[in-house]
């Protein structure tokens, strides 16, 4: 019987790139009152009625693009993890996504069977979203009160600064970060601004106190944009990337209300014509490469900023199965494991 184990939890992927599989996908995504945080009538009537309709054909023609023999590219990645992590450890380690497959409640199911008291649960956001981190946790919560209510659980905070996770970051991606590049792209996974406003517990200072971000309060503990930021501060310092070397912006904007930015696909077609012809681009939002990664930047975002007058374009892989990404996920579990 194990008394402890680990729970690896990632967004997800539909089950192939059919059009029928990732309508189910995305219905489940969607439908997900922290993804799309309106009423419950408004949102079923934008999912079913607006979004269902259309949507799943262009978004299977881009998983298309990235599927690979084995699967989706951010499962097959997850589960090398997974083993790569559960070969340094003697607790069992299991994996889960927010949507479709593996789900969290087999997840907790099999470890409830393994007679886990403990658990150690592992979301693969760098930075706090309600749209991410938190419905992940508020998932298994729900599925660990269902499944296995005397079962006690800990939650790896999200590392955005955790040196580790920023030496990790340096590491593999100091051989893209070249001299003749004009600049490195941060490219952050976009939120609405009103999700800001939301995980505010205050009301009273993010999108409202000027230059947020930069003045210290307690609301930053669960402030998606404060946290991109102290990422690409402590990355570029770590890398010694100079302030006019680097540009940030936010990608994959759903909905027409406003969303942070700079957008992603705005600041690629505008840099040629500002002289910034060599970058590369990271995207620091995922630790593991997808169809946001693979498809919308290293395809379509290529694609767009060659054909505005770019002449070299590089995307820096995300750390996927880094030797050094492994290692700091193996010592935040061994953290855990001693300290109980």
């Amino acid at each position: 019987m194990a008394r402890k184990a680990v729970l690896i939890l990632n967004l997800g992927s539909p089950d192939t790139p059919s059009v029928a599989d990732v309508r189910k996908y995305l219905k489940e995504f969607l439908l997900d009152e922290r993804v799309i945080d309106a009423p419950p009538l408004l949102r079923n009537l934008l999912v079913r009625g607006v979004i269902l309709p259309t949507r799943p054909k262009h978004t299977a023609a881009a998983y298309s693009k990235v599927w690979t023999e084995e699967g989706s590219p951010l499962i097959v990645t997850s589960q090398r993890v997974q083993k790569k992590v559960q070969d340094h450890l003697d607790l069992p380690v299991e994996l889960a996504m927010r949507y479709g497959s593996p789900s969290i409640a087999d997840a907790i199911g099999r470890l409830a069977e393994k007679g886990v008291e403990e658990l150690f649960i592992m979301p693969m956001y760098p930075h706090y979203a309600m749209s991410s981190y938190e419905t992940v946790l508020v998932r298994v919560q729900e599925e660990i009160k269902a499944q296995a209510p005397t079962m006690t659980w800990t939650v790896l905070q999200p590392f955005y600064k955790d040196d580790d996770y920023i030496s990790a970051l340096a590491e593999s991606s100091r051989s893209y970060i070249t001299e003749d590049l004009d600049k490195v792209l941060f490219s952050f996974h976009g939120i609405p601004e009103r999700h800001m406003v939301k995980a505010d517990s205050s009301h009273a200072h993010c999108m409202t106190t000027p230059d947020c971000c930069n003045v210290c309060h307690p609301a930053q503990s669960t402030c998606y944009r404060h946290q991109c930021f102290e990422t690409l501060k402590a990355l570029t310092r770590k890398i010694g990337l100079p302030m006019g070397k680097h540009a940030v912006s936010f990608q994959s904007r759903l909905t027409k209300e406003p969303w942070l930015r700079p957008f992603t696909d705005h600041v690629l077609e505008a840099f040629p014509k500002q002289g910034v012809k060599r970058i590369a681009v990271i995207c620091p939002s995922f630790v593991a490469d997808c169809l946001e990664t693979l498809e919308e930047i290293e395809m379509e975002g290529r694609k767009q900023f060659l054909a505005a007058g770019g002449e070299y374009f590089t995307m820096i892989p995300c750390l996927n199965e880094h030797p050094a990404w492994i290692s700091t996920l193996v010592n935040r579990i061994q953290d855990w494991d001693q300290s109980r």
